[in-house]
């Protein structure tokens, strides 16, 4: 399957408002997923990974409060609910089952209901599978700086929150796909997640090029006064609606600066913290993002990042909780906020960050 998906231009060329911002553009790339039906050839979200039999699995040796949260669903559990209400909906945006995974499926959420069977006390899994969150080949995604002869990039984490930051534990893995030969046909699956939207719905991508400016509390003092200043919007001739007079700069924050959404590169998407730089604990060196993981992929105030081929869909009202077209992934960190993974840029082997924001 290969579909495209197209970001509007921006309604006010930046550089032409504001030519201070010229040297702050940075690259990113837009990743769309999509439900859809990945391989291990695939660029994905939450799709199957090319992982060498011959590799252990990741699993997480942190504890975990099993049950804590009163939510207590395999993953096959989550996905065959989030299929059942989609179909029962008739939701276009919603994920899909061959007859073929749908049984699979099926017989995954029959295991784990066996251990459920028995009541408390619950058994006790340690340590946990990681679940795959993305796969990303250098052919798909060249804005990805992979170390020595790599090129995929594979992204799991453990579906539990962990303290203090109460966010998925994640893992980072780097590799050449020609190097692997036999690749593991069934991985571990953890038995239950503490939260569904720790669980990633397998998704197809459309990676898009797109070029990024700063989140407004990333530009410097400076900066940030020119982009408040309403006249200077004026002079330039810029199109924007005069509602937006008094805080110029939300207009700036909400249409011009950083996509939403899953992305690689690009600058951060602060908002709940204010930023602060990242650094290696190997060399020291300040960090750059790699990826963006995002709860949804627009929102009320951003309508305009939505691309052309889901304008229908982000414009329609009425949307059922769960089932929005702004959230193909289902994937919901923090209070539907993002987390951003950070590499060294000298060293991208080293240990890597996240941050939820």
């Amino acid at each position: 399957m290969v579909f495209v998906r197209t970001t509007p231009p921006r309604p006010v060329e930046v550089t032409a408002v504001f030519p201070e911002l010229a040297l702050l553009a940075r690259p990113a790339i837009r990743l769309h997923p999509r439900p859809g039906s990945p391989s291990v050839g695939d660029s994905s979200v939450g799709g199957p990974l090319l992982w060498p039999v011959g590799e252990p699995w990741p699993h997480c040796e942190d504890a975990h409060l099993h049950g804590d949260s009163g939510f207590r669903q395999s993953p096959a559990e989550v996905r065959l609910d989030r299929h059942g209400r989609a179909r029962r909906h008739e939701d276009p945006y919603g994920p899909s089952f061959t007859p073929e995974e749908q049984a699979a499926m099926e017989q995954k959420a029959a295991r784990y209901a066996e251990r459920l069977d028995a009541g408390p006390p619950w058994p006790a899994e340690c340590p946990v599978p990681l679940l795959p969150v993305a796969q990303l080949y250098l052919r798909d995604v060249p804005l990805l700086r992979p170390p020595g002869e790599a090129d995929l990039l594979q992204v799991l984490w453990c579906p539990y929150d962990h303290e203090p930051d109460w966010k998925p534990a994640t893992a980072v893995f780097w590799r050449s796909a020609a190097s692997v030969v036999d690749v593991l046909a069934t991985p571990p699956e953890p038995c239950e997640a503490n939260y569904p939207g720790y669980v990633p719905e397998p998704c197809l991508l459309a990676p898009e090029a797109i070029t990024e400016y700063p989140n407004s509390l990333d530009l410097r003092p400076e900066l940030g006064k020119v982009v408040r200043d309403w006249s200077r919007w004026q002079a330039a001739g810029a199109d924007v609606d005069g509602s937006y007079a008094e805080y110029p700069a939300e207009f700036y924050h909400c249409n011009l600066a950083n996509a939403p959404g899953w992305k690689v590169g690009g600058w951060p998407p602060w908002g709940r913290t204010d930023p602060y730089r990242r650094y290696c604990a190997v060399c020291d060196a300040q960090m750059v993002p790699l990826l963006t993981i995002a709860s949804f992929e627009w929102d009320s105030s951003r309508h305009g990042w939505a691309p052309y081929e889901d304008r229908a869909a982000a414009h329609a009202g009425g949307h059922l909780a769960g089932l929005s077209p702004a959230q193909p992934t289902r994937v919901e960190v923090g209070s539907a906020d993002n987390m951003q993974l950070y590499v060294c840029p000298a060293s991208p082997e080293h240990p890597h960050t996240d941050l939820i924001q």
